[in-house]
């Protein structure tokens, strides 16, 4: 009867050791759960926004349309080369024409110049965006993480052992 009226002690005294050590560090338990439906969150935003493809003609256009300022400055630098070399008293009359630009407009030019082709190599350089299928891959995964497993995972031997801790606390739940 002694031993009973300790435990439950012990257990109260257990209890207040860690509300108190909860205001200097936090759960690590509630925070991984938290920081797990946090991940399963997002996955499922990120699968409803990219999993499925409804992309519209006008999509398509415009994602035409914002592809061609590069090629066209590349053929277009090209060509300067053809006409310098098919027509070298206009090219060298426009060279001239160029000349009388203002310094401020050739920073301005150089500025919008440096900053589309700028975004374009970071956007670019950044980890292309997975796939809808890897998306989904990767939801099903943790869906599957999430759920309680009836038997430990196998050593890299391949023999399971039960841990006895973790079946005992899977049963007191």
């Amino acid at each position: 009867m002694g031993l009973i009226g300790v435990g439950s002690a012990a257990r109260g005294i257990g209890t207040a050791v860690a509300g108190v050590a909860e205001v200097f560090r936090a759960n690590s338990t509630a925070e991984a759960a938290h920081q797990h439906a946090e991940h399963v969150a997002a996955l499922a935003q990120y699968q409803s926004e990219f999993g499925q493809s409804n992309r519209t003609r006008f999509d398509a256009i415009v994602d035409a349309i914002n592809r061609i300022p590069r090629p066209a400055m590349a053929f277009a630098t090209m060509g300067l080369f053809g006409f310098a070399m098919w027509q070298p008293v206009a090219f060298a009359a426009r060279m001239q024409g160029l000349a009388l630009i203002p310094e401020q407009l050739w920073w301005l030019m150089g500025a919008v110049v440096g900053f589309y082709f700028g975004a374009r190599e970071l956007h670019h350089r950044r980890a292309a965006p997975p796939s809808a299928a890897a998306v989904a891959q990767v939801a099903a995964s943790v869906r599957a993480m999430s759920q309680p497993q009836a038997a430990d995972p196998p050593d890299a031997t391949g023999i399971i052992e039960p841990n006895a801790v973790i079946a005992e606390w899977r049963q007191s739940r």
